[in-house]
């Protein structure tokens, strides 16, 4: 029978990760009746503490390895071909962050492109199997991302967006709920009580509706706020909003697309004297624009680290129960808003 693993353990005791390895590091925080429990336990169960393991989870603490400890994969499921500006500039920032920080914990990642014009999965596994890559950082996907075609007996995996089921990997992504929350609380600082909210279905959908759910949960308990339907539709052109716009008569709109902002003038709106204009993602445009950072190079950073430590604990596959690590934005000022600057 294999030795159990440090998560294994932990859950035979009945006990949080954290105390199980405070336990057996021999910390005075836990209590000595405790520490005797896990040390029994681990015995009989013939658990083998990793040094190697041990030794570069505190050289990540101190944010910097100088060994080289090998090489990482950042995955590219859908190919550069035809992404969107933002989403590309989105992607690469992403993979920045999880790239350098790679490097300053003393691993190499190299980005692997699926897609139409890439790798084909089998030929992905092949290649990540003959060179001992034994992590993938997974960049957000369009569509329901599907990864059941390479053998996660050999992988850990993390995905940089919400949802992944196929196969069901630990997530981390930013806190568009908070985030949502964090935008409204600014536009109502700066004086607008009337906020519109413009969103694709497919992009509500795929985040489980937490920008929605936020947008509307802000202005049901915030006195002062007057609550008005968002425009969710599976494609939002310059007509179908000019005629939400002069309905709901909102003061200020939140958005992906910067090109809003030009539906908005062409309905009469002057930005930002009469109404103003949030971005729900900077990285979507290049001008100036008051919005919300969503932090993509620290979302790659802080995913990479994920990753590390779950190669390092040798925990393969899709786990048990797969968590979600979430990152808030930054406000963003600009001179879409009244007061947000030249």
């Amino acid at each position: 029978m294999p030795a159990p693993s440090l998560r294994q353990l932990a859950q035979k005791l009945d006990l949080s990760h954290t105390t199980v390895s405070e336990a057996l590091r021999g910390s005075p925080r836990v209590k000595p009746a405790t520490r005797a429990k896990v040390l029994k336990v681990a015995r009989e169960l013939g658990y083998r503490r990793n040094p190697l393991a041990g030794a570069l989870m505190s050289e990540m603490r101190r944010s910097r390895a100088g060994t080289f400890r090998g090489v990482l994969a950042v995955l590219d499921l859908d190919g550069p071909e035809g992404r969107p500006a933002g989403p590309s500039r989105y992607h690469k920032e992403l993979t920045k962050g999880a790239t350098k920080r790679a490097e300053e914990l003393g691993f190499k990642a190299d980005v692997f492109v699926v897609g139409k014009a890439g790798l084909s999965l089998e030929r992905l596994d092949t290649i990540l199997h003959s060179r001992g890559i034994g992590g993938i950082f997974l960049l957000p996907v369009k569509e329901t991302p599907d990864l059941t075609r390479l053998d996660w007996t050999h992988f850990s995996g993390i995905y940089s967006d919400y949802v992944i089921e196929r196969p069901g990997l630990h997530a981390i992504c930013p806190d568009h709920y908070r985030a949502m929350l964090t935008a409204l609380d600014r536009l109502r600082a700066l004086g607008y009580r009337r906020p519109g909210l413009v969103l694709g279905a497919a992009h509500d959908a795929r985040l489980l509706h937490r920008w929605e759910a936020a947008y509307h949960a802000y202005q049901t308990h915030h006195d002062g706020m007057t609550r008005l339907p968002p425009l969710v539709a599976s494609e939002v052109g310059p007509r179908d909003f000019a005629q939400w716009f002069r309905t709901v008569k909102c003061d200020v709109v939140l958005a992906h697309s910067p090109e809003v902002k030009t539906w908005m003038e062409e309905a009469g709106a002057r930005v930002p004297e009469t109404h103003g204009f949030c971005c729900l993602n900077v990285m979507n445009t290049t001008a100036p624009c008051a919005g919300l950072d969503l932090q993509p190079r620290l979302l790659g950073a802080r995913g990479i680290e994920l990753l590390i430590g779950q190669v390092l604990r040798h925990e393969c596959g899709a786990p048990e129960l797969p968590m979600t690590t979430t990152l808030p934005a930054a406000w963003v000022d600009g001179p879409t808003v009244k007061g947000g600057g030249a």
